[in-house]
């Protein structure tokens, strides 16, 4: 199972005036509940993406949410409804429900279907369903439907008992692409992950110590920590059906490629890779590595440069399961307002990854 991404609430650095006065002027709907604003000439107080006639910025007043402009004299805006819940958060809940529709059904139900529970339109369903997950109700269906399979083969079933079990109507669906869902042929995963071997070794790095895993395609994880024992238990998290070895003696160089980027982060880095992750996840972590060393990109950014301007917490997600410290470079990623949010492995190793990739453009 993916790990939540180690974020910071986006409200937990309180925007400055300056800030708001852009937000409002840019019509900023992604700030949206972070903050209203009330113009003193009409008396109404609005979300920071209203698309209303722009006041003048003399008229302008902010306010940390509608009880506090109403407290102050204000009523809220017709046209953007600022006391009721942000579109956002709706369509988050929409979403919510018709993924528990997908999860609790024996087949997947048709999108007409998903679409009429959520009183939508099969269209407008399946773009605010994209956008908030990252991925096609259709898709989420099948990897809920892979999942299911994947925990009866892990009980010892048999493939074919845990094919029907999961919703399948014949083997040959599960069958096509099954290596690829789960890593390994079926049968292979049935029994624990036979043939997947991991060689892995820890060394003394800028930053602390540094864990470095391989398969045969390439580095798989790259983690970062103060204790050997816990980025051990860490490792064997994230893949408990490997065979995870100790590197032999040629495993050193690799290891030292990567204590190499942990000093010098902007550097390139040539060794190859096994990243893993979903189709979507793998679309945000390659929008990370062609992020400049030294500069940075928010969230939102992200999903704009992926083409998926309103998948910004799917992206936070993505960018949370990046198990491939400094090689897919999730540390230059920061919240809107600029400010340095969670990190994985301590924003006091982000901060100086960042300082140590200027040092080296400077």
């Amino acid at each position: 199972m993916l790990a939540e991404p180690d974020i910071a609430p986006s409200d937990a650095v309180p925007l400055t005036e300056a800030q708001m006065r852009a937000a409002v002027a840019a019509r900023d709907a992604g700030l949206d509940g972070r903050f209203v604003y009330a113009v003193r000439s009409t008396g109404i107080y609005c979300r920071p993406g209203c698309p209303s006639r722009a006041a003048r910025p003399d008229n302008l007043s902010f306010h940390a949410g509608p009880a506090e402009a109403q407290a102050a004299g204000f009523r809220p805006c017709r046209r953007c409804r600022p006391d009721e819940p942000a579109p956002a958060e709706r369509q988050a809940e929409q979403i919510t429900r018709a993924c528990r529709l997908i999860e609790a059904a024996d087949t997947p139900p048709t999108l007409e279907a998903l679409a009429r529970a959520a009183g939508l339109s099969p269209f407008h369903f399946h773009r605010i369903f994209k956008a908030v997950t990252g991925v096609t109700p259709r898709a989420y269906a099948q990897a809920h439907r892979a999942a299911r399979a994947a925990d009866s083969l892990a009980q010892g079933r048999t493939v074919t008992e845990s094919v029907y079990a999961a919703g399948y109507s014949a083997p040959s669906r599960f069958y096509a692409g099954a290596a690829e869902r789960l890593g390994m042929r079926p049968s292979a995963y049935r029994r624990g992950g036979a043939g997947e071997r991991l060689s892995f070794a820890v060394g003394p790095c800028a930053l602390g110590l540094v864990l470095v895993a391989a398969t045969e395609r390439g580095i798989c994880a790259i983690l970062l920590g103060d204790e050997e024992e816990a980025l051990r238990r860490d490792l064997a998290a994230r893949f408990p059906r490997a065979e995870i070895v100790a590197g032999a003696a040629d495993f050193a160089a690799t290891v030292a490629a990567v204590v190499r980027l942990v000093a010098e982060p902007g550097a390139a880095f040539a060794l190859p890779l096994d990243v893993g992750g979903t189709a979507f996840q793998q679309r945000v972590w390659e929008a990370l590595r062609r992020i400049p060393a030294g500069a940075t990109a928010s969230y939102a950014e992200i999903a704009r440069a992926i083409g998926e301007p309103a998948a910004v917490r799917a992206v936070a997600m993505a960018c949370g399961a990046n198990r491939l410290a400094v090689a897919i470079p999730c540390h230059r990623v920061v919240r809107s307002d600029g400010a340095l949010s969670g990190y994985r492995w301590g924003t006091a190793r982000k901060s100086e990854l960042l300082a140590r990739e200027r040092a080296g453009k400077a």
